[in-house]
């Protein structure tokens, strides 16, 4: 019974990671639904009207940022637009792999380690899907013709 237990255990963080790792990129869309879906809550707008303008307000998040790695073309221009998917991201990371680590360890030290370590690659991913969003740029054009 006791080996059920930790295999389920170890099932759970497993699907857990693989949920962190996909939805990163959507942190800061789902952040921005759920702030403006408590706004619309708390000014009156009932539940029905508080999902509305969250599912509104996270889809048109995540649009903008599309949009905007897709126009912009300097890299240093789109460095601001994906640390402002990463971050959120990244400390979403912490947190969730802090209460993985809390489950798993009792060294509040090495809990803070692999929280920190968990983040990092969380940041390190989503920057890569952020990246891999933007669409690829053309060809320099300022090559000879043969």
């Amino acid at each position: 019974m006791i080996f059920l237990g930790i295999l389920l255990g170890l099932a759970a963080i497993v699907l857990f990671c693989w949920l962190l790792f996909t939805l990163a990129v959507f942190a800061l869309p789902f952040f921005a639904a759920v702030s403006a879906g408590t706004w619309a809550y708390q000014t009156g707008g009932g539940w029905l009207g508080a999902i509305v303008v969250g599912l509104i307000a996270g889809g048109i998040t995540l649009g903008i940022g599309q949009v905007l790695l897709v126009i912009v073309r300097p890299m240093w221009a789109r460095l601001p637009i994906a640390l402002a998917f990463v971050v959120p991201a990244v400390i979403a990371g912490y947190h969730v792999t802090y209460g993985i680590a809390k489950l798993a360890m009792p060294s509040e030290t090495w809990q803070i380690a692999f929280s920190i370590i968990g983040a990092i690659a969380i940041g390190i991913t989503t920057l890569l899907r952020v990246a891999g969003m933007a669409a690829a740029g053309p060809s320099s054009r300022d090559l000879a013709q043969v």
